[in-house]
Order: structure tokens, then sequence, then C-alpha cells
């Protein structure tokens, strides 16, 4: 089995590339993200999964290890193969694909080609609880999170977004809800909101939102 490869990019083409490994060209298919940070003659280490099937031995590349996590992810939903999963790590982010994830939104999970809305439904029910039981890692929010009173400056907003949604998430785990739960509920609230929410406010929208529909609509 080969697991890394580490030599020239040879040559790049739509959906492959070619990896020159000391005179010996590697085929490794890849998706349009991985592909668009490679050039003919750079150097590269590329994590690999290689998949064996009776007719040939395919090479899926990955620049970033939690690319490749997501793909064995996604592989193990019934119905998304290889290319699909590929087309999806196209399409949207590893942070993207689990705000989605986490906040139910099958519209997200449907912009990727060869994704319909059935199978966007099945991707959403068989990877909720997994993606929810993750470290609360980092997701994107949709853009109106500012950092706390007092709290370090990141390096970047999208950092501040992530670390935000998920202290907030962390919290909520702390008074009982799940890992899944409290991750949607802060990826909805922060989706919902078009002003920016500290900590402080970003908790109290995921409660509102992991309150039962009858007592939000008495509040």
């Amino acid at each position: 089995m080969i697991a890394r490869l580490k030599g020239l990019v040879d040559a790049v083409g739509t959906d492959t590339a070619v990896i020159d490994v000391n005179g010996v060209g590697y085929l490794v298919h890849a998706s349009s993200r991985t592909l668009s940070q490679m050039g003919q003659g750079d150097a590269v280490a590329l994590f690999i999964e290689t998949h064996v099937r009776e007719d040939h031995i395919h090479l899926y590349g990955f620049l970033r290890a939690d690319e490749q996590d997501w793909f064995r992810l996604l592989t193990t939903v019934q119905g998304v193969g290889a290319k699909v999963a590929l087309a999806m790590l196209s399409a949207l982010t590893g942070d993207m694909l689990l705000q989605a994830i986490a906040a139910g939104d099958k519209a997200a999970i449907c912009r990727a080609p060869g994704v319909g809305p059935k199978l966007a439904q099945r991707i959403l029910h068989e990877l909720k609880d997994k993606v929810g039981a993750l470290a609360l890692g980092p997701v994107a929010a949709k853009g109106g999170v500012a950092p706390a009173p007092g709290a370090a400056k990141p390096d970047t907003a999208g950092d501040a977004a992530q670390d935000l949604l998920r202290d907030a998430a962390s919290a909520l785990v702390n008074l009982g809800y799940t890992p899944s739960e409290a991750l949607g509920a802060v990826s909805r609230a922060a989706q919902a909101s078009d002003a920016a929410l500290t900590l402080e406010a970003l908790i109290r929208a995921g409660l509102a939102e992991l309150a039962p529909s009858d007592q939000r609509r008495g509040a």
C-alpha cells in the first residue's frame, strides 16, 4: 500500500496529477482544490489513499491530512464513491462540510456535482453524529462572529470564527448536550445572525436553538 508520495509535479490535469518520484510517474487523483495548489515542477508531499480493485489500483492524493480524513469519512456513506467524495471536497472545504452537516444544510451539500437531494439527505443523516463527535474541530461561520472582549487577537477573521464556534459548542457540551447537538445549534445560530456575535451571545443563541419549539414560541 502506498501511504505517501514525495516528489516533483510532472503534469497537472483536470482531476489528476502525475507525481515524479525518482523517475517513476504516479498518476494521482485529487480534488480541484488540491490540484489548484500544484504547478508543474513543484516539489510536493502528498498523503495517499490507495484503492485496490480487481481491475485497477487508484491513488488519491491530499496535501492536508484533514482532507484525507474527510475523504475517508465521506466514502463510508452509501452512494458516495471516491469520485463523488473528491467532487464534494472540490466544492466545499472541510470547515464548510462540518458546518453544513452540523446545521443540516442540505443545499450546501448539493453544491457538489453529482450530489442530489436524496444523497445529500443521506450524507447529513449518516454523518451528523460522526462529525459531532470530532473534537468540535474548526468550523467556519458564515460571517458575523466577533471576538469576545479581552480575547487575544486571532491571526485571521476565519480563525476567530472557528475559535468562537468551538468554544460556544464546548460550553453547551458542558451543560449536558451532545457534541452533535451543540455544534449544530451554534452553527445554525451563527448562520441566522446578520450581526456580529460575542461568545456569550452565541452561547445564548445556541441555547435558544436547542430549546423546545413551544418554549421558543412562548419566549
